[in-house]
């Protein structure tokens, strides 16, 4: 297993997380919602993380953004992505990882995420609608997730509200 460096995003990095989403993607929709989310409020600086090879090539990515649950702020992960040749060597889960913890660290408390049910729970995210969390909008049931940074802090209820960007 291949022990991966990762860190926040520069301005340098910008052109190649593009390029990275692009190639995980089936469309550019993704790439379009990452460059109007650098733009938006609800960007965090330093809750992009790259994933970066022994040469500092970037190849997989993670980012959180603000969001809420009713009222109160959370975070919103998405997208991820990594270069398909480097999928499932663990860059993803890496910059997730590294995502979360800077989260924590920066007194965060709650992210949300809608992906892959068998992929996000190994996080610590649980089905979402557990908690009275949901959407304005149809979803599989078990795509919606969430998780807690704090076990002090119980995720609250409510409908989440993402950023302008996700177009939610």
């Amino acid at each position: 297993m291949t022990k991966w460096t990762t860190r926040p995003e520069t301005s340098a990095d910008i052109a190649a997380i593009r390029d990275v989403i692009l190639a995980a993607f089936d469309t550019p929709y993704e790439a379009g919602i990452v460059d109007a989310l650098r733009a938006d409020t609800a960007w965090i600086d330093g809750l992009s993380i790259v994933t970066t090879d022994e040469n500092d090539r970037v190849i997989g990515h993670a980012l959180l953004t603000r969001c809420h649950i009713g009222d109160t702020p959370a975070l919103c992960l998405a997208p991820c992505s990594v270069l398909p040749e480097y999928q499932n060597s663990g860059a993803g889960s890496a910059a997730i990882r590294t995502a979360l913890d800077t989260a924590k660290d920066m007194g965060e408390y709650f992210v949300t995420v809608l992906g892959h049910p068998p992929y996000y729970p190994r996080f610590g995210f649980t089905r979402a609608s557990l908690h009275g969390i949901g959407l304005t909008i149809e979803v599989p049931d078990d795509a919606l997730m969430a998780m807690t940074l704090d076990a002090n802090h119980p995720l609250p209820s409510g409908t989440i509200r993402y950023a302008a960007p996700f177009g939610i």
